[in-house]
C-alpha cells in the first residue's frame, strides 16, 4: 500500500519591499517642494546666527516666511509615514518593525545633521514618530484625526509654537493618509479655495490683534502663533488649489514636484551648501540679508535643475534610496526601468 502523498511545503515568504504604486501624488510632491523653498530662507539666517532675536530679521521674512512653511513640512511628513505604513502592509503582516527601522534611521541622520544645523527637524521627527505615531498607528484614521486636531489645538493654546505643533500635525497628516484624504485632497479645488480664504481671514484678524489690540504679551504670543499657523494653512490650501489651474498648475508641478520628490536629499544638501558657502561669504553673525537671500535663491535654482534630471534616471534621490535600503534591510534597485513607476 503506497503512502499518502505528502502535503506541499508552504511557499517561501518574500522579504518585504516597497510597493510600486501606479503613480505618485504629484500635487503632494509639489507642495513639499513649495515648503522647501520657504524653509531655506529661514534656515540660512537661523543656522548662521543672523537673527539671534527674531526682531532682527527683515519685516518681509518675519511676516511671510518664519513659521509659515515648517507646519506644512510637519503635516506632509506625517502623511508620508501614513502612506508608507499602508504601502508596507501590502507586503508584510508586520509593517511596524519596518516603520521603527525607518524612524531610527531618520533619527541617526538627524543627529548627524544637527552638528551642522542645530535645531534641525529630522531628529525630532524620528522621536515624535516613535513616541507618538507608532502607538497611534494601531488606532483608526477617525480616532487619529480627532487626536491630531486636539494636539494641534493644544499646541496653539499653549503658545509653544515651532516643534510644539509637531505631534499634532504629524498625527493629523498620518490620519489623512489613513483615511485616504491626503491623496484625494488636491482634487477638491472648491474646498481648498474656501479653506484658503477662511485661513486668510483668520490670519488677518490675528495680525490686527497682535499689532493693535494692546493685550498682554502672553495673549499676543498665542495669537501670533495662530497668525503663523493660519498663514501656513492659507499657503498650503491656496497652492493646492492653484495646481488645478491648467497652465499655472502644470508649470508649478513641473518645477516643484521633483524638488519635493527628493525632499530629504534636497533638505540635507541645502544645509551642506549654505553652511559652506555662507561661511565663505562671511554670513555668520552678519546682517547681509541680500547676500543670504541670493544664496538661498541660488541653491534652489541648482536643486530645481538637478532634481528633474536625477528623477529622469532614478526612482529615488540618494538620501531617499539609502533610507529605503536601511528600512527594508536589502539592496534596492534605484534606476528607472521602462514601464515601472517610482516606489513610495
Amino acid at each position: 500500500m503506497s503512502s499518502p502523498p505528502s502535503s506541499p511545503s508552504p511557499a517561501p515568504t518574500a522579504p518585504p519591499a516597497p510597493v510600486r504604486p501606479q503613480g505618485r501624488v504629484h500635487a503632494l510632491d509639489a507642495l513639499r517642494g513649495f515648503a522647501l523653498c520657504g524653509i531655506i530662507f529661514v534656515n540660512i539666517p537661523q543656522t548662521l546666527d543672523m537673527m539671534p532675536v527674531l526682531g532682527d530679521a527683515p519685516a518681509a521674512l518675519r511676516l511671510f516666511a518664519v513659521g509659515r512653511f515648517y507646519p506644512i513640512f510637519f503635516l506632509l511628513f506625517g502623511v508620508g509615514f501614513g502612506l508608507f505604513l499602508r504601502s508596507a502592509a501590502k507586503r508584510t503582516d508586520r509593517p511596524r518593525p519596518l516603520l521603527v527601522r525607518r524612524l531610527v534611521a531618520l533619527g541617526v541622520v538627524g543627529a548627524a545633521h544637527h552638528l551642522l544645523q542645530p535645531g534641525e527637524v529630522l531628529l525630532p521627527f524620528a522621536v515624535t514618530g516613535l513616541l507618538v505615531l507608532l502607538p497611534l498607528s494601531f488606532c483608526t484614521g477617525r480616532v487619529n484625526l480627532v487626536v491630531g486636531l486636539a494636539l494641534t489645538t493644544l499646541g496653539l493654546a499653549a503658545g509653544v509654537g515651532g516643534l510644539g505643533l509637531l505631534p499634532g500635525l504629524f498625527v493629523l497628516g498620518f490620519a489623512l493618509a489613513q483615511l485616504g484624504v491626503a491623496t484625494r485632497l488636491p482634487e477638491r479645488t472648491a474646498v481648498l479655495a474656501l479653506s484658503s480664504g477662511i485661513a486668510a481671514v483668520i490670519a488677518a484678524g490675528s495680525y490686527w490683534v497682535v499689532v493693535h489690540s494692546g493685550l498682554a504679551e502672553g495673549v499676543t504670543r498665542r495669537v501670533g502663533l495662530l497668525f503663523s499657523f493660519s498663514m501656513a494653512a492659507a499657503y498650503a490650501a491656496a497652492f493646492l488649489a492653484l495646481l488645478a489651474v491648467p497652465v499655472v498648475g502644470s508649470a508649478l508641478t513641473a518645477l516643484l514636484a521633483p524638488l519635493g520628490r527628493l525632499a530629504l536629499t534636497n533638505y540635507l544638501s541645502a544645509t551642506l551648501l549654505f553652511v559652506a558657502l555662507g561661511t565663505a561669504l562671511d554670513l555668520p553673525g552678519s546682517s547681509a540679508w541680500g547676500t543670504a537671500t541670493a544664496l538661498g535663491v541660488g541653491i534652489l535654482l541648482a536643486q530645481a535643475v538637478w532634481s528633474p534630471l536625477w528623477t529622469r534616471h532614478f526612482r529615488y534621490g540618494p538620501a531617499e534610496w539609502a533610507w529605503r535600503c536601511v528600512t527594508y534591510w536589502r539592496w534596492l534597485p534605484a534606476r528607472v526601468e521602462p514601464g515601472n513607476g517610482a516606489s513610495r
